[in-house]
Protein backbone atom coordinates (compact mmCIF):
# COMPACT_ATOMS: atom_id res chain seq x y z
CA UNK A 1 0.00 0.00 0.00
CA UNK A 2 2.92 2.35 0.73
CA UNK A 3 4.39 1.99 -2.78
CA UNK A 4 1.04 2.64 -4.43
CA UNK A 5 0.59 5.77 -2.33
CA UNK A 6 4.06 7.02 -3.30
CA UNK A 7 3.36 6.38 -7.00
CA UNK A 8 0.01 8.15 -6.68
CA UNK A 9 1.63 11.15 -4.97
CA UNK A 10 4.33 11.31 -7.64
CA UNK A 11 1.69 11.22 -10.39
CA UNK A 12 -0.42 13.88 -8.67
CA UNK A 13 2.71 16.00 -8.17
CA UNK A 14 3.64 15.62 -11.85
CA UNK A 15 0.11 16.62 -12.93
CA UNK A 16 0.18 19.63 -10.60
CA UNK A 17 3.59 20.72 -11.95
CA UNK A 18 2.40 20.27 -15.51
CA UNK A 19 -0.74 22.30 -14.78
CA UNK A 20 1.31 25.07 -13.14
CA UNK A 21 3.65 25.11 -16.14
CA UNK A 22 0.69 25.34 -18.56
CA UNK A 23 -0.88 28.15 -16.53
CA UNK A 24 2.42 30.05 -16.49
CA UNK A 25 2.88 29.71 -20.24
CA UNK A 26 -0.73 30.71 -20.93
CA UNK A 27 -0.38 33.77 -18.70
CA UNK A 28 2.90 34.66 -20.42
CA UNK A 29 1.19 34.57 -23.83
CA UNK A 30 -1.68 36.73 -22.55
CA UNK A 31 0.80 39.24 -21.12
CA UNK A 32 2.72 39.49 -24.39
CA UNK A 33 -0.49 39.79 -26.42
CA UNK A 34 -1.65 42.63 -24.17
CA UNK A 35 1.74 44.33 -24.57
CA UNK A 36 1.55 44.44 -28.34
CA UNK A 37 -2.08 45.62 -28.19
CA UNK A 38 -1.00 48.43 -25.87
CA UNK A 39 1.91 49.24 -28.19
CA UNK A 40 -0.54 49.50 -31.08
CA UNK A 41 -2.72 51.83 -28.99
CA UNK A 42 0.28 54.20 -28.87
CA UNK A 43 0.49 54.11 -32.67
CA UNK A 44 -3.25 54.72 -32.87
CA UNK A 45 -2.97 57.89 -30.75
CA UNK A 46 -0.32 59.32 -33.07
CA UNK A 47 -2.15 58.27 -36.24
CA UNK A 48 -5.32 60.02 -35.05
CA UNK A 49 -3.29 63.12 -34.26
CA UNK A 50 -1.93 63.06 -37.80
CA UNK A 51 -5.37 62.47 -39.28
CA UNK A 52 -6.62 65.52 -37.34
CA UNK A 53 -3.77 67.71 -38.63
CA UNK A 54 -4.27 66.87 -42.30
CA UNK A 55 -7.64 68.65 -42.87
CA UNK A 56 -6.18 71.82 -41.29
CA UNK A 57 -3.16 71.53 -43.58
CA UNK A 58 -5.39 71.13 -46.64
CA UNK A 59 -7.59 74.06 -45.59
CA UNK A 60 -4.53 76.27 -45.20
CA UNK A 61 -3.16 75.20 -48.57
CA UNK A 62 -6.54 75.53 -50.31
CA UNK A 63 -6.43 79.31 -50.22
CA UNK A 64 -3.09 79.40 -52.01
CA UNK A 65 -3.17 76.52 -54.48
CA UNK A 66 -6.64 76.83 -55.97
CA UNK A 67 -5.55 75.24 -59.24
CA UNK A 68 -4.38 72.08 -57.47
CA UNK A 69 -7.82 70.88 -56.37
CA UNK A 70 -7.07 67.31 -57.52
CA UNK A 71 -4.02 67.11 -55.25
CA UNK A 72 -5.98 68.42 -52.26
CA UNK A 73 -8.82 65.96 -52.89
CA UNK A 74 -6.32 63.11 -53.19
CA UNK A 75 -4.85 63.99 -49.78
CA UNK A 76 -8.30 64.03 -48.15
CA UNK A 77 -9.30 60.74 -49.82
CA UNK A 78 -6.03 59.11 -48.72
CA UNK A 79 -6.51 60.47 -45.19
CA UNK A 80 -10.04 59.04 -45.02
CA UNK A 81 -8.85 55.67 -46.31
CA UNK A 82 -6.02 55.57 -43.76
CA UNK A 83 -8.40 56.65 -40.98
CA UNK A 84 -10.77 53.80 -41.83
CA UNK A 85 -7.93 51.27 -42.02
CA UNK A 86 -6.59 52.58 -38.71
CA UNK A 87 -9.95 52.02 -37.04
CA UNK A 88 -10.05 48.44 -38.34
CA UNK A 89 -6.53 47.78 -37.07
CA UNK A 90 -7.35 49.35 -33.70
CA UNK A 91 -10.31 46.98 -33.34
CA UNK A 92 -7.99 43.97 -33.66
CA UNK A 93 -4.29 44.90 -33.44
CA UNK A 94 -2.04 42.28 -34.93
CA UNK A 95 -4.68 40.92 -37.31
CA UNK A 96 -2.74 40.20 -40.52
CA UNK A 97 -5.33 41.58 -42.95
CA UNK A 98 -6.04 44.70 -40.89
CA UNK A 99 -2.33 45.48 -40.52
CA UNK A 100 -1.69 44.97 -44.25
CA UNK A 101 -4.63 47.25 -45.10
CA UNK A 102 -3.30 49.88 -42.69
CA UNK A 103 0.23 49.67 -44.11
CA UNK A 104 -1.13 50.09 -47.65
CA UNK A 105 -3.39 53.00 -46.68
CA UNK A 106 -0.56 54.71 -44.79
CA UNK A 107 1.69 54.31 -47.80
CA UNK A 108 -0.97 55.95 -49.98
CA UNK A 109 -1.38 58.79 -47.50
CA UNK A 110 2.37 59.42 -47.34
CA UNK A 111 2.47 59.54 -51.14
CA UNK A 112 -0.44 62.01 -51.30
CA UNK A 113 1.16 64.23 -48.65
CA UNK A 114 4.45 64.11 -50.53
CA UNK A 115 2.69 65.33 -53.68
CA UNK A 116 0.99 68.12 -51.69
CA UNK A 117 4.31 69.33 -50.29
CA UNK A 118 5.92 69.12 -53.72
CA UNK A 119 3.14 71.31 -55.15
CA UNK A 120 3.40 73.69 -52.19
CA UNK A 121 7.06 74.32 -53.03
CA UNK A 122 5.89 76.24 -56.11
CA UNK A 123 3.91 78.72 -53.99
CA UNK A 124 6.23 81.04 -52.02
CA UNK A 125 3.32 82.72 -50.18
CA UNK A 126 2.12 79.33 -48.95
CA UNK A 127 5.62 78.32 -47.85
CA UNK A 128 5.86 81.56 -45.85
CA UNK A 129 2.42 81.18 -44.24
CA UNK A 130 2.85 80.93 -40.46
CA UNK A 131 -0.05 78.51 -40.04
CA UNK A 132 1.31 76.24 -42.78
CA UNK A 133 4.77 76.25 -41.20
CA UNK A 134 3.34 75.38 -37.78
CA UNK A 135 1.14 72.59 -39.17
CA UNK A 136 4.00 71.09 -41.15
CA UNK A 137 6.21 71.19 -38.07
CA UNK A 138 3.53 69.42 -36.01
CA UNK A 139 3.07 66.88 -38.78
CA UNK A 140 6.81 66.15 -38.87
CA UNK A 141 6.87 65.72 -35.10
CA UNK A 142 3.89 63.37 -35.28
CA UNK A 143 5.53 61.35 -38.07
CA UNK A 144 8.57 60.86 -35.83
CA UNK A 145 6.38 59.72 -32.94
CA UNK A 146 4.61 57.26 -35.24
CA UNK A 147 7.97 55.80 -36.26
CA UNK A 148 9.00 55.28 -32.63
CA UNK A 149 5.60 53.81 -31.72
CA UNK A 150 5.75 51.50 -34.74
CA UNK A 151 9.15 50.21 -33.62
CA UNK A 152 7.84 49.54 -30.09
CA UNK A 153 4.83 47.73 -31.54
CA UNK A 154 6.96 45.60 -33.85
CA UNK A 155 9.27 44.70 -30.96
CA UNK A 156 6.26 43.62 -28.88
CA UNK A 157 4.83 41.58 -31.75
CA UNK A 158 8.20 39.91 -32.30
CA UNK A 159 8.42 38.91 -28.61
CA UNK A 160 4.85 37.55 -28.68
CA UNK A 161 5.32 35.63 -31.95
CA UNK A 162 8.61 34.15 -30.75
CA UNK A 163 7.06 33.03 -27.47
CA UNK A 164 4.08 31.40 -29.20
CA UNK A 165 6.30 29.54 -31.69
CA UNK A 166 8.86 28.00 -29.31
CA UNK A 167 8.38 24.56 -27.85
CA UNK A 168 6.64 23.73 -25.51
CA UNK A 169 4.73 27.03 -25.42
CA UNK A 170 3.62 26.36 -29.01
CA UNK A 171 1.45 23.55 -27.66
CA UNK A 172 -0.34 25.93 -25.26
CA UNK A 173 -0.64 28.56 -28.02
CA UNK A 174 -2.23 26.01 -30.35
CA UNK A 175 -4.61 24.69 -27.70
CA UNK A 176 -5.88 28.18 -26.83
CA UNK A 177 -5.82 29.70 -30.35
CA UNK A 178 -3.12 32.31 -29.85
CA UNK A 179 -2.83 33.42 -33.47
CA UNK A 180 0.30 35.01 -34.92
CA UNK A 181 0.33 38.81 -34.84
CA UNK A 182 1.30 40.85 -37.90
CA UNK A 183 4.11 43.39 -37.85
CA UNK A 184 3.38 46.95 -38.97
CA UNK A 185 5.91 47.02 -41.79
CA UNK A 186 6.61 49.72 -44.28
CA UNK A 187 6.14 48.29 -47.76
CA UNK A 188 7.29 51.31 -49.71
CA UNK A 189 11.01 52.07 -49.15
CA UNK A 190 10.29 55.77 -49.70
CA UNK A 191 7.96 55.73 -46.69
CA UNK A 192 10.74 54.71 -44.31
CA UNK A 193 11.53 58.36 -43.85
CA UNK A 194 9.05 60.96 -42.64
CA UNK A 195 7.90 63.20 -45.51
CA UNK A 196 10.02 66.31 -45.85
CA UNK A 197 7.74 69.13 -44.75
CA UNK A 198 10.14 72.01 -44.26
CA UNK A 199 8.83 75.42 -45.33
CA UNK A 200 11.77 77.49 -44.21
Amino acid sequence: MGTALIVLLVLVGAVVLLALFAIGEYNGLVTLRNRYKNAYAQIDVQLKRRYDLIPNLVETAKGYIKHERETLEAVIAARNSAYSAGNQAAANPGDPQAMKNLAGAESGLSGALGRLFAVAEAYPDLKANQNMMQLSEELTSTENKISFARQAYNDSVMAYNTKREVFPTSIIAGMFNFAAAELFQVENPGEKEAPKVSFT
